[in-house]
């Protein structure tokens, strides 16, 4: 089953070429309208002080939640210490990773891993991860957005947590196709929405209220199928006011885009049959 010229939304960015033509190849006509960059944070402070406190032993624990996240932390900590040191006070400290990127960053640092997380990657799996080990002192790698849940649900635990935070994402410096993308949900043009974070959404809503057009968006968000890459997203999007109708069996772009066109592909023909009644 494919999406069988259904119209496919989707507000991906850095990998914006590859999901237009996944969508392609699964039969629906494809929609890509980029819709933020991540942008490395300039005298990141944070991440200074993060590594002089690793280096001291001030840290029982530090979680890597992205391995794009992990690269560019040691390349903001070596423009004040050398990347050695760093990466031995890594090897003495407990690691945790979220997922395979950043599993396969610590492998090429020569660092080993205490603690892998498995799919989806939530916060939820993280502390299922951890179980009953309990960590006082513990720095966590952000990735663009604050992960609230983890920190509250560590701090329950009695731990103290510190954020690094090493990039934020900002709104796509060029909106014209994101502008376009907010006309055709609004004028009910789109039938799937394929969502790899609930970021995406959050600035077409914001373009979509600059446009006097937010109200009509949200309907055409409502009408349409969202496919989300995972329980974080889907959360997310809760939180803004929609429903994600599907989520692929792994976390992954292609997965979520394979996976839609079988669920989503039967809606058009559906539709077609009720209006030739």
């Amino acid at each position: 089953m494919s999406f069988g010229g259904l119209h496919v939304l989707s507000l991906e960015s850095r990998r914006a070429v590859e999901m237009e033509r996944l969508i392609r190849n699964q039969g629906g006509d494809p929609f890509v309208a980029p819709s933020m960059r991540e942008v490395p944070l300039e005298n990141n402070l944070e991440a200074i002080d993060f590594a002089a406190r690793l280096m001291s032993g001030d840290f029982d624990l530090v979680m890597f939640l992205t391995g794009v996240g992990a690269r560019i932390l040691r390349e903001a900590v070596e423009t004040r210490f050398p990347s050695e040191e760093f990466l031995q006070a890594l090897r003495r400290t407990k690691i945790l990773v979220r997922g395979a990127k950043p599993s396969g960053v610590m492998r090429e640092w020569n660092v080993p891993v205490t603690f892998t997380v498995p799919e989806p990657n939530t916060w939820r799996e993280i502390l299922a991860t951890l179980g009953d080990s309990h960590f006082s002192r513990i720095a966590i790698q952000e990735y663009g957005r604050p992960a609230d849940e983890l920190f509250a649900a560590l701090r329950a635990r009695g731990s103290s947590v510190t954020s690094v935070p090493v990039y934020q994402y900002e709104i796509a410096s060029d909106t014209t196709l994101l502008k376009e993308a907010a006309r055709r949900l609004a004028a009910n043009q789109i039938d799937v929405v394929l969502l790899t974070t609930a970021v995406q959404i959050s600035y077409l809503l914001q373009v979509a209220a600059e446009m006097g057009i937010e109200e009509q968006v949200r309907q055409g968000l409502t009408r349409a199928k969202i496919g989300s890459i995972g329980p974080t997203t889907s959360e997310a999007l809760r939180e803004l006011g929609f429903e994600a109708a599907f989520e692929p069996s792994h976390p992954k772009m292609g997965f979520l885009v394979g996976e839609s066109a079988r669920a989503f592909g039967d809606r058009k023909s559906t539709r077609l049959k009720l209006q030739s009644h």
